[in-house]
């Protein structure tokens, strides 16, 4: 869809028109999932984080200003919606262990696996990171999965974070050296 498509959407939705914003949502849900599925633990989790974003969305919608695309606008509410979230759930979820129902589109690891050994070991590597990424603090797992996860440029994470792209340079570097660290203390499971 078209920038053209989206701000004819934006602007009905603007008016009222519930059907534009859920046709918006539609065309966005994708991206958002995938977004939120690198913070959430489990479905019902993953869930309830994209409809807070929708329903940020939506509220906010009157705000926005349409001199830039509404992707950017959207997923800059992602973003910060499961950065809030990292900040509520942070200390109940100390190294929970990962759900077995396997969340979609984590292009990093499941790029289709040869036999089954294969994606153990997938399954298993992206469990380590998972772990690895609780153990951060909350600005510099979001660095981390921004840049490295979700594979953007540094540009666009600032854009997203609101954070200056030194800052965000800086705090993916520091966020791989201390996972760095924490892998090499990591015990092996039994």
């Amino acid at each position: 869809m078209s920038a053209s498509d989206d701000s004819e959407l934006v602007q009905r939705a603007k008016a009222g028109d519930d059907d534009a914003f859920a046709r918006l949502a539609s065309l966005y849900r994708g991206r958002i999932t995938a977004t939120a599925s690198r913070y959430a633990r489990g479905r019902p989790e993953l869930e309830d984080l994209v409809q807070d974003i929708f329903i940020r969305a939506w509220k906010g919608l009157g705000k926005f200003r349409e001199d830039a695309p509404f992707e950017h606008w959207i997923m800059r509410i992602a973003i910060r919606t499961c950065y809030d979230f990292l900040r509520r759930h942070r200390r109940r979820r100390e190294l929970e262990i990962l759900s077995d129902d396997p969340i979609p589109d984590r292009e990093s690891f499941a790029t289709g696996p040869a036999n089954e050994d294969e994606e153990l070991r997938r399954r298993e590597a992206w469990e380590i990171v998972q772990r690895l990424l609780e153990q951060l603090g909350e600005k510099d797992r979001v660095a981390v999965t921004l840049i490295d996860l979700e594979q953007r440029s540094v540009k666009e994470a600032a854009a997203l974070t609101g954070w200056s792209e030194s800052n965000v340079k800086v705090r993916a570097f520091r966020a791989r050296k201390r996972m760095q660290e924490l892998y090499r203390n990591l015990t092996p499971r039994d």
